[in-house]
Protein backbone atom coordinates (compact mmCIF):
# COMPACT_ATOMS: atom_id res chain seq x y z
CA UNK A 1 0.00 0.00 0.00
CA UNK A 2 1.60 3.41 -0.84
CA UNK A 3 1.85 6.23 1.67
CA UNK A 4 -1.16 8.55 2.54
CA UNK A 5 -0.02 11.09 5.24
CA UNK A 6 3.01 11.94 6.49
CA UNK A 7 3.19 13.24 10.39
CA UNK A 8 5.88 15.46 11.38
CA UNK A 9 6.10 16.27 15.18
CA UNK A 10 8.83 18.47 16.53
CA UNK A 11 9.41 19.66 19.75
CA UNK A 12 10.83 22.42 20.85
CA UNK A 13 13.56 22.65 24.20
CA UNK A 14 10.82 25.58 25.11
CA UNK A 15 7.87 25.57 24.67
CA UNK A 16 5.08 24.42 22.75
CA UNK A 17 5.73 21.21 20.08
CA UNK A 18 4.63 21.56 16.08
CA UNK A 19 2.65 18.90 14.47
CA UNK A 20 2.42 18.85 10.65
CA UNK A 21 0.36 16.81 9.00
CA UNK A 22 1.60 16.27 5.15
CA UNK A 23 -0.81 14.29 2.48
CA UNK A 24 1.44 12.18 0.45
CA UNK A 25 -0.88 12.66 -2.74
CA UNK A 26 -0.58 16.05 -3.54
CA UNK A 27 2.34 16.96 -2.68
CA UNK A 28 3.85 14.49 -5.74
CA UNK A 29 1.27 15.95 -7.84
CA UNK A 30 2.82 19.63 -6.96
CA UNK A 31 6.06 18.10 -7.15
CA UNK A 32 5.82 15.84 -10.23
CA UNK A 33 7.70 18.16 -12.85
CA UNK A 34 10.85 17.33 -10.42
CA UNK A 35 9.90 13.80 -10.06
CA UNK A 36 10.38 13.38 -13.97
CA UNK A 37 13.73 14.86 -13.93
CA UNK A 38 15.05 12.72 -10.72
CA UNK A 39 13.36 9.33 -12.42
CA UNK A 40 15.86 11.07 -15.93
CA UNK A 41 18.39 11.03 -13.83
CA UNK A 42 18.00 8.24 -12.19
CA UNK A 43 17.65 6.43 -15.64
CA UNK A 44 20.76 8.39 -16.73
CA UNK A 45 23.00 6.90 -13.70
CA UNK A 46 21.89 3.95 -14.23
CA UNK A 47 22.79 3.29 -18.03
CA UNK A 48 26.22 4.82 -16.87
CA UNK A 49 26.47 2.68 -13.87
CA UNK A 50 25.41 -0.74 -15.80
CA UNK A 51 22.63 -0.84 -13.64
CA UNK A 52 19.45 -2.61 -15.11
CA UNK A 53 16.49 0.58 -14.99
CA UNK A 54 13.84 -2.24 -14.56
CA UNK A 55 15.50 -3.54 -11.20
CA UNK A 56 16.58 -0.23 -9.99
CA UNK A 57 12.57 0.86 -10.78
CA UNK A 58 11.45 -2.37 -8.89
CA UNK A 59 13.82 -2.07 -5.97
CA UNK A 60 12.20 2.08 -5.74
CA UNK A 61 8.54 0.35 -5.91
CA UNK A 62 9.21 -2.10 -3.02
CA UNK A 63 10.76 0.61 -0.80
CA UNK A 64 7.61 2.96 -1.44
CA UNK A 65 5.65 -0.31 -0.62
CA UNK A 66 7.31 -1.08 2.52
CA UNK A 67 7.01 2.69 3.84
CA UNK A 68 3.71 2.73 5.70
CA UNK A 69 3.81 1.80 9.53
CA UNK A 70 7.54 3.29 9.24
CA UNK A 71 8.31 5.63 12.56
CA UNK A 72 11.90 7.74 12.59
CA UNK A 73 12.55 9.48 16.15
CA UNK A 74 15.50 12.00 16.67
CA UNK A 75 16.46 13.84 19.91
CA UNK A 76 19.19 16.03 20.30
CA UNK A 77 19.37 17.42 24.11
CA UNK A 78 15.40 18.33 24.62
CA UNK A 79 14.71 18.35 21.09
CA UNK A 80 12.80 15.81 19.34
CA UNK A 81 11.81 14.89 15.84
CA UNK A 82 9.16 12.21 15.02
CA UNK A 83 8.21 11.41 11.45
CA UNK A 84 5.45 8.86 11.45
CA UNK A 85 4.50 7.77 8.00
CA UNK A 86 0.91 6.07 7.31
Amino acid sequence: MIPQLVTVRYRRPRGRGLRLYVPVLPVLLVASPLLLLAVAGGLIACLATRVSPVGALRGAGRLLWALPGTRVEIEYGRTAVLVSVR
